[in-house]
């Protein structure tokens, strides 16, 4: 009888699940559910970085989308599931009170954003990640020297001080601070009081600060010192990390029942969706992963003796176990990716748009939609047949700040040599060259403190879309890169690890070989195209320091 393991995907916009065979590495189902407040736009002010999702949206989105997959799949499936696991975006923490509830969840606060998760891509915290970076740095114990030296506003500790900062009222209800992928995975245990909930690995070391080298998390003085708001605060969270394949907890009856799966089955510890990505593109040292969508997030491992007593500088931290075992997970990314695309979509059809709101026909309004559906395809089209010269227009990537290299969320993105006769698909075509360049900056920055990048594995919906955002990326990056076959790369990473928690193999390997995902297709660089953008990428280097006022 075949047996299976369940993988939960929570993204930006929706939840995706996948159902997959432990036995064989078939991939059975999947079923995807947008967030119903996230997709109104509701407790979000983009003008303002503000970016908050209620914590029903996960709860509604989570049964929705478990009870949605079971009818894709034949009768009685559900109960040979043995195990399931959850990634999510992050940092996406939320402030609970002493039961371990999201305030959000609790009537004096159900529609206040300051009580909901905090979206990673919220970046309200400026001021406190500023001052969070100076405080560790002037420490005798540099606590961000395993974080890359520079502390991010869409980090758990700067999050945290700015709520508390503005909202006395969340401050005064607020016991501790939960990141999206505990949370749920507590939630399924029935293990969300403070007193027993565990967080992962992969949360704790790359957003909060935690390392084996002082034991835990920093000492409440700290704390105390960037802002006595914060007093306490740390005492209040376990400092016994786990890494992801190792069981959490068994799925309580409340749940079973919620979500049609058997009582008792193992719940594994949840993880950053990039991370579990890694796992299912079988991530080793010298294989960098990227998981491309709204934003990036790139992951590479490598051993303790070959990274010997390096920090890397200008990261999203590097952490023991934090994505396979016995091996240092290294995090980075991108702020903006498939969102500065959709940025500029909205720029180019705003006419368009207002115009829908006065069209009465529906032939009309269809053919407006149809324009909304094409508008990249089409600009891609046209970008993919423009010649690549040393004196095209050069544009940052940076509209939604910068994540890596050197953590910067204040930062604007800007481009230049635009003339008269710019016309959309040129724009277009440097802001698709901007995104492979700040990529590149990623990858340059791990080489240069002597971690191995040989080749580039990629995940996500852009690589499975777009060719031409893929070439553009060889060519920049001038090496060969693989796409992954699955759909849903985070989400089977979640379930291979579930199958490990729950005992269908005896290491992350060994599940790794049956459920890994494949390769299906590959981008090589054309090399005439990539001795210009060598020129190019120069260009945006210089351009980069330009706008950060000089810096390197």
């Amino acid at each position: 009888m075949s047996r299976y393991s369940l993988g939960l995907d929570y993204g930006s916009d929706s939840v995706r699940a996948l159902l997959v065979d432990v036995s064989t590495g078939a991939e059975l189902a999947s079923h995807q559910i947008n967030y119903p407040r996230w997709s109104q736009g509701r407790y979000c002010v983009p003008a303002e970085d503000q970016y908050r999702q209620h914590p029903q949206d996960y709860i509604d989105s989570l049964i929705a989308v478990v009870r949605g997959l079971w009818e894709k799949v034949p009768a009685g499936t559900a109960d040979n599931v043995i195990g399931m696991s959850f990634d999510t975006t992050g940092s996406t923490p939320v402030a609970v009170n002493e039961e371990g509830t999201p305030l959000a969840l609790t009537d004096a606060f159900a529609e206040n954003p300051n009580a909901m998760f905090v979206l990673w891509k919220d970046h309200t915290a400026l001021q406190e990640a500023k001052e969070i970076t100076a405080a560790a740095n002037n420490n005798d114990i540099n606590y961000l020297a395993y974080m890359g030296g520079i502390y991010s506003s869409e980090w758990y500790w700067a999050k945290a001080l700015h709520i508390f900062r503005n909202d006395a009222d969340v401050k005064a209800a607020t016991y501790a601070w939960v990141e999206h992928c505990d949370w749920m995975t507590a939630l399924m245990c029935g293990k969300t009081h403070p007193s027993q909930m565990t967080f992962g690995r992969c949360a704790t070391g790359h957003k909060m600060m935690w390392n084996e080298h002082w034991d835990g998390f920093p000492p409440n003085e700290f704390f105390t010192g960037i802002d006595p708001l914060l007093d306490g605060l740390v005492d209040n969270i376990n400092a016994d990390t786990r890494p992801s394949h190792e069981k959490a907890g068994a799925l309580t009856n409340e749940w079973a029942e919620k979500l049609g799966l058997p009582e008792g089955i193992a719940i594994g510890y949840g993880a950053f969706d990039c991370h579990m990505g890694a796992v299912a593109a079988n991530v080793r040292q010298g294989v960098l992963t990227k998981v491309m969508g709204t934003s990036t997030c790139d992951i590479t491992v490598t051993s303790k003796s070959h990274l010997g007593d390096t920090c890397v500088k200008g990261i999203c931290g590097q952490v023991d176990g934090s994505v396979v075992p016995e091996m240092i997970g290294l995090e980075a990314g991108q702020s903006a990716f498939g969102d500065l695309y959709a940025w500029f979509k909205d720029v180019v059809l705003w006419p368009t748009r207002q115009l829908m709101s006065e069209l009465t026909e529906t032939g009309q309004r269809e053919l407006v939609e149809k324009i909304e559906e094409s508008a990249l395809v089409r600009l891609s089209d046209a970008a993919s047949l423009l010649p690549v010269k040393e004196s095209d227009i050069v544009a940052l990537d940076w509209v939604n700040g910068r994540r890596t290299p050197d953590a910067d969320q204040s930062v604007a993105m800007a481009m230049a040599g635009i003339k008269m006769g710019a016309d959309a698909p040129q724009l277009f075509k440097a802001l698709v060259e901007a995104t492979a360049f700040g990529a590149r900056a990623i990858t340059e920055r791990f080489e240069q403190q002597g971690v191995p990048i040989e080749s580039v594995v990629t995940i996500g919906g852009i690589s499975k879309k777009s060719d031409y955002v893929m070439q553009v990326c060889a060519d920049v990056w001038n090496c060969p890169i693989d796409v992954l076959e699955s759909e849903q790369s985070c989400a089977l990473g979640a379930a291979i690890m579930a199958a490990v928690a729950a005992g269908a193999f005896d290491s992350v390997e060994a599940a790794q070989a049956v459920m890994a995902s494949p390769v299906c297709k590959q981008y090589t660089p054309n090399e005439q195209r990539a001795q210009i953008y060598d020129v190019l990428y120069h260009k945006y280097t210089q351009l980069g320091q330009f706008v950060d006022g000089g810096n390197p």
